[in-house]
């Protein structure tokens, strides 16, 4: 090997188990290093390097000063840094199991350094482990395979149709980590297998309920958990993906008659129904019910966006991207680094969304644009009055608001006194204006309001019916005053529970 110049670091793939295994230019060369690093000893082939009387330092006394690996990894990096910084006159050689760029992040953080011009790298390939383990397990990566890091795994990372292959499974914790993750994409008692040693003489392949994953089986770091993708249909159900293919099914030739006759106008009511059922399961304080509801919801964007995709114009992808960098762009104390977002509030949050939102608007648009028309009138109320109020437009007390509020109280009762049908309607519109100013000035929602009311309202009728029924009546079988005390009955136990 030449002489480097400037600061150099090769490193080597060390294959995946015994010498036989590695390839003959890789062992060829280790022959001729002065001295090896090695990332860790526990591999294979370093007790028949000794052999070969190769010297060699391993860095294994890294991992006990750190408690996680990456650290760890970036101590072995610096370290080989500085080494190839302090001879640039010569190569630094550095060997790593398997190949150097599957599953080391030594590696990785090499190559940042070559980027940065700190270094030359050059890197002498391996067999991956990977090899050993497909003729294991007998798949073909081509129908689809993802390669994780077990020390940093999310379930919501697999795609579940996928073959799953974890590294770095190597103690019970983490273990216990992935199979807690897992559980929430596969049932436990989902078939894994995990394999040892692959491609040495002590193979072994052994398959294991989940559960188990982390029960009496020892780990250690030529283990891997194979994870089969998911075949079966019904327990793919909570995956997006199976969720986009039903709506697009249905929506497609030989689908529903009715999904495929949808149009946005067509749907525009069902949204409206689905959300106010949302809020009856969370007044309701059913987390089951909240679920469907909120399911019913999705259903709806779905369709908007199948529509959509089927039109040409947008898919669901597009409503995602937006939706997603719009919450970026209005959270930079969350997603930038911002030397005043340390100690941020949530008013201060809402003032910086407003920001953003104000200068996303266009410079024509007039203030009190932008709220729904098709809004209910409480709440449409409600955010007219919220927008001029943070132009100023607003009452900072409330004592003038309630003086105004009578105003228009005796102003409806003229009205109606004059027998004015239009009249009234204009004035008591106006007392229900008044009434959501002060509920915003008093910082109450007069929407939820007025839906607490009529739930209540609901029980208790509700409660004057089952008590006439046990006298076989009906209100239109009783009066006012007995169907008044029933009532009060109904209030009596409410305080009472």
């Amino acid at each position: 090997m030449s002489l480097a110049k400037f600061p150099t670091i090769c490193v080597f793939g060390l294959g995946a188990g015994t010498l036989d295994q590695m390839t003959l230019s890789t062992y060829r060369q280790l022959q001729e290093t002065d001295l090896l690093y090695l990332r860790t000893k526990a591999h294979p082939v370093v007790r028949e390097l000794q052999d070969l009387h190769i010297q060699m330092e391993s860095f294994d006394h890294i991992y006990e000063s750190h408690e996680t690996f990456g650290p760890v990894y970036e101590a072995i990096a610096e370290q080989l840094i500085e080494k190839a910084k302090d001879t640039p006159e010569k190569t630094v050689f550095y060997a790593v199991p398997g190949h150097p760029l599957v599953a080391e992040e030594t590696v990785q953080r090499l190559i940042d350094a070559e980027r940065k011009g700190e270094i030359i790298l050059t890197i002498v390939g391996g067999q991956s482990f990977l090899d050993p383990v497909f003729n294991a397990l007998r798949i073909d990566p081509s129908e689809g395979m993802q390669l994780l890091d077990g020390t940093q795994f999310r379930g919501r990372d697999w795609q579940v149709t996928n073959h799953l292959i974890v590294t770095q499974v190597y103690d019970s914790i983490s273990a216990s980590n992935v199979k807690l993750e897992l559980m929430e994409q596969v049932p436990d008692d989902y078939i894994v297998k995990v394999v040892v040693s692959a491609g040495n003489d002590d193979e072994s392949v052994k398959e294991i309920p989940l559960y188990t994953l982390d029960h009496d089986f020892e780990m250690t770091n030529l283990a891997v958990v194979y994870v089969p993708p998911i075949s079966d249909l019904e327990e793919r159900y909570h995956t997006f993906q199976t969720l986009r293919d039903v709506i697009a099914t249905l929506r497609g030739p030989g689908g529903c008659p009715w999904d495929q006759k949808q149009t946005h106008t067509s749907l525009k009511k069902y949204l409206l129904e689905e959300t106010y059922e949302v809020l009856e399961a969370i007044d309701e304080e059913d987390d089951d019910h909240l679920v469907e509801e909120l399911g019913d919801v999705l259903l709806q964007v779905m369709l908007h966006s199948q529509i959509g995709e089927d039109e040409g114009y947008f898919s669901v992808d597009d409503v995602i991207r937006t939706l997603t960098e719009k919450m970026i762009r209005r959270h930079p104390h969350v997603f930038h680094v911002d030397s005043h977002s340390e100690n941020i509030t949530s008013e201060q949050v809402v003032s910086n969304w407003e920001q953003v939102k104000q200068r996303e608007k266009e410079t024509d648009q007039k203030l009190l644009d932008g709220i729904p028309t098709s809004m209910p009138a409480i709440m449409m109320s409600y955010e007219l009055q919220k927008k001029a109020a943070k132009a100023g437009f607003t009452w900072r007390e409330a004592e003038p608001m309630w003086e105004k509020l009578q105003e228009e109280i005796q102003e409806w009762q003229e009205a109606l006194a004059q027998g004015s049908d239009t009249e009234s309607k204009k004035e008591l519109g106006d007392v229900l204006f008044i009434i959501v100013n002060l509920a915003r000035f008093y910082k109450l929602q007069p929407e939820e309001a007025l839906l607490m009311t009529n739930h209540k309202f609901k029980s208790r009728f509700s409660y004057i019916e089952d008590r006439l029924k046990e006298e076989n009546k009906t209100p239109n079988d009783s009066n006012l005053e007995e169907m008044d005390a029933l009532w009060n009955e109904a209030k009596t136990r409410e305080d009472q529970t």
